[in-house]
């Protein structure tokens, strides 16, 4: 079985806190698409990209397109991850997107997250129909000559299938509790 969800399989349902002070589950996204997200507040990709991904974001907000961030990398590898650094990062950028944590993992493991960022994309069902990189240079993203995740939005909500589905994100990895900071499951490899 693969680690990472596939194309056409349904979102894994969640509920978990927001730096709102709220608690959120899938179920209370009722846009017609959604991207889901997994990110943090340490990684230089996600750092080097986050104009990229709150553009993104904002070109398709009115489109019928919702971003949720959320973070589950151990703040007992990275002090910087924890719930409270998340708040500060949200009032310092206000950025468009709600910004969930999950301690306990369990979220990333049932999506199959790779790497900060990743991507996922929703169709109206819920069906995943994009995962993989935004762009193909997350630290510089000025730099990126491919914009994957905005390419395969404009194909959605045109209603057009996604001529690209899935892409290697590009990134840190999740840092697993308990691993080193490098360490991946066995059974998580290249997408493509």
């Amino acid at each position: 079985m693969a680690f990472t969800l596939q194309i056409g399989e349904q979102a894994p349902v969640f509920s978990l806190p927001a730096t709102d002070g709220n608690n959120y589950a899938l179920e209370d996204f009722t846009d017609k698409f959604l991207v889901v997200f997994f990110t943090c507040n340490h990684c230089p990709y996600v750092i080097g990209s986050d104009d990229n991904t709150r553009y993104v974001a904002e070109q398709f907000a009115d489109k019928g397109v919702r971003f949720v961030a959320i973070n589950s990398n151990s703040k007992n590898t990275y002090a910087e991850d924890d719930f409270d650094h998340m708040v500060a990062r949200m009032q310092e950028h206000q950025f468009p997107w709600l910004y969930l944590y999950d301690e306990s993992q369990e979220i990333a493991e049932a999506y199959g997250a790779l790497r900060t960022p990743h991507f996922y994309v929703f169709d109206e069902q819920r069906k995943l129909v994009y995962t993989g990189r935004a762009i193909d240079n997350p630290r510089a993203w000025k730099e990126s000559t491919t914009h994957e995740l905005a390419d395969a939005l404009e194909q959605l909500v045109a209603g057009q299938p996604v001529e690209q589905p899935v892409t290697n994100p590009v990134g840190c990895n999740v840092k697993w509790d308990g691993k080193d900071r490098h360490w991946m499951p066995a059974e998580a490899c290249d997408l493509v």
